[in-house]
Formats: C-alpha cells, structure tokens, sequence
C-alpha cells in the first residue's frame, strides 16, 4: 500500500523568515500565548511513578537519585581510552559510555583490509579479550554502570564485558549497563549493520533471553531515536519511529516466545535533545505515557515496570556548529536541562568541540561540569516534573503524542518498522532537506552560521589521533592471533557456524569463542558465513 507523506503533520513547512507564524521542527504552529483553553480535555498526567508515566518513572525522582552522568569516550587504543574514563570518573562522573572505532562496529578485526585509516579514529578499537581488558583496567565493573553503543556485534562486546567481569570476580548478575543493540535504526540512519533484518532480530532477541537468565541488571537494548534526529527528522518523527522501533522488538522477542513481562523491565531507550526546551520536555513526557499504554494495550504487560520508559539522553551532535564553537557550550546546556526537566535516567553532554574533532580533555570536563551545574544549581532536580501544569507545554505534549500515534499507524499499515524502513527512510529524508531549506532562507537561525556570523574562523586547540596507534594496535592484534591454540579457534568458529544454521541461542556460543581467543572479527565473521550480509534494495 503506497503511503504519500504528510509533511505538515511532521516537519515545519517552509514559509520563509516574514512569516509571523512560528513552528515547531515538527510543523507545530506555536501561538504567541497560551490559556487555559489550550489545555487537553482531558489531561491524562497522573502522578510520578504511575501509570501512564508521564510525569516520570519514579515518584521522587531526581530528589532521591540523580540521573547518570555519563560521558561518550573512547578513542585509539584500549590503552587511552581507558585513561580517559578514569579522568572522567576522577571528576564526578557517575558512569561510563564506550564509543567504538567504525571497524569495530562493522563486526571487522583491525587488520582487515577494508579497515586501514579507520583504525582508532571515530572510538577505541576493540578486537580481542586483551583489549577490553585493557580497556577496564582498574576500573571494577561491580561499581560502575557502562554503556555500550554497539549493535551489530552488540552480543560479542556484551560477551566481552562479561568476561573480563569474570576475570575480576564479579559475578555476572552484578554487571550493570546496556548495549545499544538496535540495528533497525542502523538500516535506517547509519549503516553499520552486518546481518540481513531476520538474523539480527534473533539475535536481539537472544540477547533478550540470555541476560534474562544470566546478567539480569543489564539493559539488553537501547532502542534509539537518537540516531533518527542526527539524519534529520523531526520531534515527532523521533518519537513515532523509536517506538515503532521498540514495538518491533517486543513482538519479536513475544513471537520467540519469551514472556513480556520478563523481558521487557529491560528495554532501554535513547533519545537526542535539542534546542527547543519546550518542545524536548514535551516530546518526553508523549513518548513514557505513549508507551506505557503501548506495553499495557498492544502486549498484555501487567508489571509496572514493562510499561515505564527508562531513556538515556544525548544532546545533539548535529546543533553542534564549527563556526564559533563555544557557542556550543551554551546549546548544550539548554539541551542538558531539557533533558532533565523531561525525567532523562541518563544523560551525555556533547564536547563543544565535536563539530571540528573528537573532544578534547578539557571540552569533556565542560560538558561534565555543564551536567553538575544543572543539577546543583537550575533548580530543575528539586521537583519533579516541573513543566506539568504548562498551558503550552501540555499542548505540546499532547500534540506531539496524537502526531506520532498517527505516524505508528502509517508504519502499522505498512507490516511494521522492519517492513516499513524504506518509508521511514523516505520520511526522514524529506525532514532534512525541510531543515536545510528553512535554515537557507534564514527561516530558522543559527548564530554564528547564518546570523551573527563573524570573518574570522574560530579554532580550538584539538583532539588528534596519533596515526601511530593504528599500527600498534595491528602489531597487537597479530601477536594475539600467533600466541593462541590455533585448532581450538577453528573449532569454536565452526560451533558457532553450526549454531546459527539451528535455532538455539547463540550467546553461550559467542562467549566460548571469545573465551577461548577468537578475536570479534572471526566471531562475526562466523555468523556472516551462515547469515550473510544486509544488502540495501533502495
């Protein structure tokens, strides 16, 4: 069934800057004042900590625990990326997010030769047990919460992890953290996935079962819209393609036949934050009542904790400017306190510095004080849900949430996220050339790029690899490969193969490979074998 896209119910027409009106990226016209009689019929708020959620997941929130403050760091080696995260804990960092290299996030060993000059570049390389290991040194996992953004390979770096949690002594039921693991998104707005849909489904799912039985504090998946507003779509579309996302996850796992209720307290979310204040608050309290209702009508969910949308918060790398970048500490900060004022369990607060590199120290430490000063010192943490009650808020919110049910239906109607990608691609797509059109005819500003813009260029100092890196992590990499016991490899490959022809769970098959020094490239490449690989078809 051909669908044409309706780009007023989610994308800001484009009327150029003499228009009085004012809209939302999600084509929302925002009156100059709102009353009392812009306020839902009827307000479904609730209280904090119940049904639907839409004042937050926990009753006393922030007054009782503050949000993660997590910094994305990972860059080179093993070796550096691990100092960097003893520098942020050092300073009041209260968990851990790992950024890896795009070979690893492409399931590729370091030396493969689609690989030279990627190497360490866009996060830190992880090929072997060695390397994580490396990577965690010092740090016990029994004390910090990481995150990791990875999906293709998400239940290689998972294995990973656990096994050097082994090698500390910590049981695996003590591991707290999430992988990202949703590669839907991958399909749809960045291209680092390995397997064709079905395969990467099952694996998901066996990432579900696994750590139910196995790792049960872990968020088995990070299901993201982040990724969706980084291309270019709107609030809106944000929220309607992540839970369309989530959606296909949980029927997945259910038509496995794994129980919602056991598996879904772990579902994760991630979301961008944006410069909009309002429209960000509004955006997250649509999407926790959205799905709460959801889980409870969609899929029977009867615990409280299946219907509660727990989300990780990043502000967004694509606001980030190169032409007077500091400017950027301050779009940062109202993304930062939306986020919060929007209920976030976790957040990230981009360097200022990420449009031109990867951040520095020093722009790390910014973004880590911008978190510290919004909690200590915005007032935002000392009530909860302080927007509630907002005539323009509760507008928002509520339009938000009737916009994105429209545009889950469209994607229902279509057989669902997995058979709708092409749609949401073409969705997003048109979303972003909006966003270009309206910032070229200074519809919508950006200081510094197309008002207020100074001659002279602004160039911090910046963070740059060492090309050196990469072939020491290659001289690693081939002495792992040269010390282990060659036979054993071949034959835990060859296991795994056999497993994917099957259906049994794959993860106890990963873990032994890992364990016994395959490296993740193999591992992945064992899968490959059996699944092959994902070849667009548009």
């Amino acid at each position: 069934m051909a669908i044409t896209p309706d780009e007023h119910l989610t994308i800001a027409p484009i009327v150029g800057p003499d228009d009085p009106r004012k809209f939302t990226d999600s084509g929302i016209e925002i009156k100059p004042l709102y009353t009392e009689a812009d306020l839902p019929e009827e307000l479904a708020l609730g209280e904090p900590g119940e049904f639907p959620y839409a004042r937050g997941v926990h009753r006393e929130m922030y007054r009782k625990q503050q949000w993660t403050m997590r910094q994305y760091a990972g860059y080179a080696s093993a070796k550096e990326s691990n100092e960097r995260y003893r520098y942020l804990l050092s300073r009041g960092g209260t968990g851990l997010s790992m950024a890896f290299d795009l070979p690893t996030q492409l399931g590729l060993d370091s030396d493969d030769p689609l690989c030279y000059g990627e190497v360490g570049r866009t996060g830190v390389a992880i090929d072997t047990i060695d390397d994580m290991r490396t990577a965690f040194d010092g740090i016990p996992l029994d004390q910090v919460s990481t995150s990791m953004t990875i999906n293709a390979p998400a239940a290689v770096l998972l294995m990973l992890y656990d096994l050097v949690g082994e090698e500390q002594g910590v049981p695996s039921e003590k591991l707290r953290g999430t992988t990202q693991n949703d590669v839907l998104k991958e399909y749809i707005a960045r291209g680092n996935y390995i397997y064709p849909p079905g395969p990467t489904m099952r694996l998901t799912t066996d990432i579900f079962e696994y750590c139910n039985a196995n790792i049960p504090r872990w968020n088995t998946i990070s299901i993201s819209g982040y990724h969706f507003r980084e291309k270019g779509c709107s609030a809106v579309q944000e929220v309607a393609f992540t839970l369309s996302s989530g959606i296909a996850y949980v029927q997945g796992a259910v038509d496995r036949g794994l129980d919602v209720d056991e598996f879904a307290p772990r579902l994760a979310f991630f979301f961008n934050g944006h410069n909009n204040v309002f429209q960000e608050v509004a955006k997250f309290r649509a999407a926790r009542r959205m799905w709460a209702t959801i889980m409870a009508e969609r899929f029977g969910a009867k615990n409280p904790k299946s219907m509660m949308l727990r989300f990780h918060t990043q502000t967004g790398g694509v606001t980030l400017t190169a032409q007077q970048p500091e400017n950027n500490i301050v779009r940062v900060a109202l993304q930062g306190f939306a986020a919060v004022c929007g209920g976030t369990q976790s957040l990230h607060t981009n360097g200022f510095d990420e449009a031109l590199a990867l951040p520095t120290e020093r722009a790390a430490k910014i973004a880590l004080r911008t978190q510290q000063i919004i909690a200590a010192e915005s007032g935002a943490t000392e009530t909860v849900d302080p927007f509630a009650g907002s005539f323009y808020v509760e507008s928002l919110t509520d339009e938000i949430e009737s916009r994105a049910l429209e545009l889950i239906g469209k994607i229902d109607e279509l057989g669902g996220s997995v058979n709708a990608i092409q749609f949401i691609t073409n969705e997003i797509d048109e979303s972003a050339w909006g966003y270009q059109e309206r910032y070229r005819i200074r519809q919508d500003v950006v200081v510094g790029v197309n008002e207020y813009v100074e001659d002279e260029l602004e160039v911090p100092d910046l963070m740059r690899v060492d090309p050196e890196s990469e072939r020491e992590q290659l001289d690693r990499l081939k002495a792992f490969k040269a010390s282990r016991d060659q036979a054993l490899v071949q034959q835990r490959l060859e296991q795994l193969r056999e497993a994917a022809r099957g259906t049994e769970n794959l993860v106890p098959h990963i873990r032994a490979a890992l364990k016994d020094r395959c490296s993740m490239g193999e591992v992945c490449g064992a899968m490959k074998d059996v699944f092959g690989r994902y070849q667009p078809t548009f």
